[in-house]
């Protein structure tokens, strides 16, 4: 596939696994509050690895990459029918820690611009 339709199909499914995800019962993952980071798909479709963090830091990531792959057939299928892919990618769920690292220099940004005041 070329690379345009790749990122396309990329961003479409990071779309719809953030809405999906507001609807997962499991309680390990609606305690946290979750963002989808990237989702990066393979060029036959057939993988999807996804990165999501959490607001309350990795600790509370893993625990809801957990609970993610209990729910990982009503994730799927879900998808699937909101996608209409073919082929809907297996998927791979891997806790990140953007959020907090973009916090946390976000707070050291602002001490550093107080501190010239």
């Amino acid at each position: 596939m070329s690379g345009h339709r790749m990122g396309r199909t990329n961003e479409d499914v990071r779309r719809e696994l953030t809405a999906i995800l507001r609807n997962v019962k499991d309680p390990r993952v609606a305690s946290a509050m979750l963002s989808v980071v990237r989702v990066e798909v393979t060029n036959d479709l057939s993988y999807a690895t996804v990165y999501v963090s959490a607001m309350e830091g990795k600790d509370a990531a893993f625990t809801a990459v957990e609970g993610l792959k209990s729910a990982h057939g009503y994730v799927r299928r879900e998808l699937g029918s909101a996608l209409k892919l073919r082929h809907v990618p297996e998927l791979r769920f891997i806790a990140d820690d953007s959020i907090e690292y973009g916090a946390e220099l976000t707070k050291k940004l602002r001490g550093i611009n107080s501190a010239t005041e």
